[in-house]
């Protein structure tokens, strides 16, 4: 097995769109470390953190974080350690198009 320690992720959804910001690769896994979630704008935004398993349709049950508030001009991270399996998928929502989202972690393959 080897680790690549890594960027797994980097976007800047869509202000009110579920995006999906870190797919683990077919035979693959990984651990994802930490989210963050940098408010790019002047003013409050809120965001949600979803794990799908093997990319299922969204659920209530795969949020990690529902809307959070994040100040402007601020940034929050999570240091989570969550473990994915291949073709599972890491997904954000976010209520403004100002905001960035990094996922960093571990692949293993």
């Amino acid at each position: 097995m080897t680790d690549a320690l890594k960027i797994l992720g980097q976007v800047n959804p869509s202000g009110s769109t579920l995006t999906d910001a870190y797919t683990v690769p077919a035979q693959k896994s990984a651990t994802v470390s930490s989210v963050v979630v940098c408010n790019q704008s002047g003013s409050d935004v809120k965001f949600r953190i979803s794990v799908a398993i093997a990319g299922a349709g969204d659920s209530p049950a795969q949020y990690l974080y529902y809307d959070v508030t994040v100040a402007p001009k601020d940034t929050f991270v999570a240091v989570i350690g969550v473990t994915l399996a291949a073709t599972d998928v890491l997904r954000v929502y976010v209520n403004s198009g100002s905001v960035s989202v990094n996922v960093f972690g571990v692949e293993v393959s």
